[in-house]
């Protein structure tokens, strides 16, 4: 019997032997390279068609396959402040600049939230002569606070 989180285990296991990227498993699923990957790190439901590309990927068995497709609880921190390097670095920048980033959005849409639900995410590289740089675009839906 298997959980979520060993299926997640099973599949970076297999990405490692097999040596294929996220890239390739987002093509072979039709959708894009973040939301592919979130979903095998156990961050998003697959439908039936996808868990069965991503079982077949990944040498998966029918149990795993249904693991992919149930509702998993959000939320990949297991502790307060991250120890990895670039989770700390992104946590960091929340944390420097958060309230201006908050202040903004306030100022230009009012006051609301940035949806991570309906939201999406770009991860791209930008060539840079003083070195390459991560450029990360994130688009989600202002909902604004309601009257009642």
């Amino acid at each position: 019997m298997q959980n979520r989180e060993q299926v997640t285990q099973a599949i970076l296991v297999a990405k490692v032997q097999k040596g294929i990227t996220w890239q390739q498993v987002a093509e072979q699923v039709g959708q894009s390279k973040e939301w592919t990957t979130a979903g095998c790190l156990g961050q998003m439901t697959f439908n039936a068609e996808q868990a069965a590309v991503v079982a077949k990927i990944f040498d998966l068995d029918e149990n795993a396959e249904a693991w992919l497709q149930v509702v998993p609880y959000k939320g990949s921190f297991t502790e307060a402040v991250p120890s990895d390097p670039l989770l700390y670095r992104l946590y960091e920048m929340i944390n420097v600049y958060g309230s201006t980033i908050k202040s903004l959005i306030h100022e230009e849409f009012g006051d609301g939230i940035m949806s991570a639900i309906d939201f999406s995410m770009d991860i791209q590289r930008e060539e840079n002569s003083a070195g390459d740089r991560v450029s990360i675009g994130l688009s989600g839906k202002f909902l604004p606070y309601k009257s009642y």
